[in-house]
């Protein structure tokens, strides 16, 4: 059965993921993994990002994928001891010179998209080594993952939802070369995501589309200034939950959610989206049918757009900025948990009604969603409250004192 794969980029959104079906997650160590900006965990932390994760008998894979200098690849080596001690299952590398230390640690070997893997022949070359798994280029298209896959002796993993970037499988020199912040070092300021200028002297004819796609989306935008504005290094987030029976033919072992810079309740309604989709499939893949809510769930949360990326075609549509079609407002603290009735006591900093939608996240509750259809102060119902006190919310979920609470507030509303 395929691995559905999940990010978790702190203990909030490691539960979040595992609540919602993740097999398996993957995650940063501090100074080793490509989201230096994320959060991350410790090595003291390991053991316990291994205990949480077995209560859910879910699979741990430990990025450590950065381009490794002499000093930092001493010193991962040096950790693999502690790192295989916490049970962590097996390490994300773009360096094939640890394989070897990695397996001799009792640690499983995957390759990182880093690397760039485009066909069978690096993959015998990388079961010779000692690797297990290798993350595909991300430039592939889906009849080229086919076929190395049907070759390959090892395991295949893919991305199937998430950001996507300009870069060949990331491999990116643009924030270096304008801040000095190294993206193959993790600490990508994403450049390519900000709006750019374009300009050109008055009477330069040189400016030409050499484009050969049909319907072209490559929007420039002209300002007052004379300069033209454009979004063209930003692509489109991908989201492959319409093809999940194509993506299951191919016979990839791993799917896997990119996110882990991104908050708990993203990775926590994305892995449950395509755990509904793969389940679906599996039970009956004759009769599989794509469900209308799961795109509107996908676009619930943050998201640039969305395109398949190489699957199908060359991807040319260009991203703008987050098109969620809800923000998250800071409105409250959970104070107590009633078990006996399923209610939550919530200390609020803005005004709540019945009928609105609310997140609790915290590092046991992970991330869950709740419409508000019960609201009581002092033992009186009530129908709406106003900041400043605290109400008793009917909760069919556990939550736990302290977890943070947001109001879902639709964008372009006045609340």
């Amino acid at each position: 059965m395929v691995e559905l794969l999940a990010p978790a980029g702190n203990f909030i959104s490691l539960r979040a993921v595992l609540e919602n079906g993740a097999d398996a997650v993957y995650f940063g160590l501090d100074d080793y993994n490509m989201r230096a900006n994320a959060k991350n965990f410790s090595l003291d932390d390991l053991s316990e990002v291994s205990r949480i994760a077995k209560e859910y008998g879910a699979k741990t894979y430990l990025c450590t994928n950065i381009i490794l200098n002499e000093r930092l690849a001493g010193e991962l080596e040096s950790n693999l001891e502690s790192i295989s001690s916490a049970e962590i299952d097996g390490l994300i590398l773009s360096d094939i010179g640890l394989i070897e230390d990695t397996v001799a640690h009792g640690l499983e070997a995957h390759i990182s998209v880093q690397e760039n893997v485009t066909n069978s022949y690096t993959l015998k070359t990388l079961k010779k080594l000692g690797a297990k798994r290798a993350i595909l280029s991300r430039e592939l298209s889906l009849d080229e993952i086919t076929e190395i896959t049907e070759k390959s002796p090892i395991e295949t993993e893919i991305f199937i939802h998430g950001a996507i970037c300009m870069a060949i499988s990331g491999r990116c020199f643009l924030s270096y070369g304008l801040y000095g912040r190294s993206a193959n070092c993790g600490d990508c300021l994403q450049p390519c995501r900000k709006n750019w200028t374009l300009t050109y002297e008055e009477g330069d004819d040189n400016v030409v589309n050499f484009s050969d796609v049909e319907e072209e989306i490559f929007m420039v935008t002209g300002s007052d200034d004379g300069s033209y504005r454009t979004n063209f290094f930003s692509p489109k987030d991908m989201c492959m939950i319409e093809y999940i029976p194509n993506l299951m033919k191919s016979g990839v072992a791993s799917f896997k959610i990119e996110g882990r810079a991104r908050s708990p309740d993203y990775g926590a309604m994305v892995t449950g989206v395509y755990r509904q989709a793969i389940d679906d499939y599996l039970a009956d893949p004759e009769g599989y049918d794509v469900r209308d809510e799961w795109m509107d769930e996908l676009s619930s949360v943050f998201n640039r757009g969305f395109d398949t990326n190489f699957y199908f075609s060359t991807p040319f549509r260009t991203s703008e900025d987050n098109q969620s079609k809800f923000i998250k407002k800071d409105i409250g603290q959970v104070v107590n948990y009633y078990g006996r009735v399923g209610a939550a006591e919530i200390r609020i900093w803005d005004d709540l009604a019945l009928g609105d939608r609310i997140m609790i996240q915290g590092r046991t509750t992970g991330s869950i969603t709740h419409m508000i259809d019960s609201m009581q102060i002092e033992g009186e119902s009530v129908g709406k409250v106003e900041k400043g006190c605290n109400v008793a919310i009917a909760v069919p979920t556990k939550v736990r004192e302290n977890d943070f609470v947001y109001k879902l507030v639709e964008r372009n509303s006045d609340d």
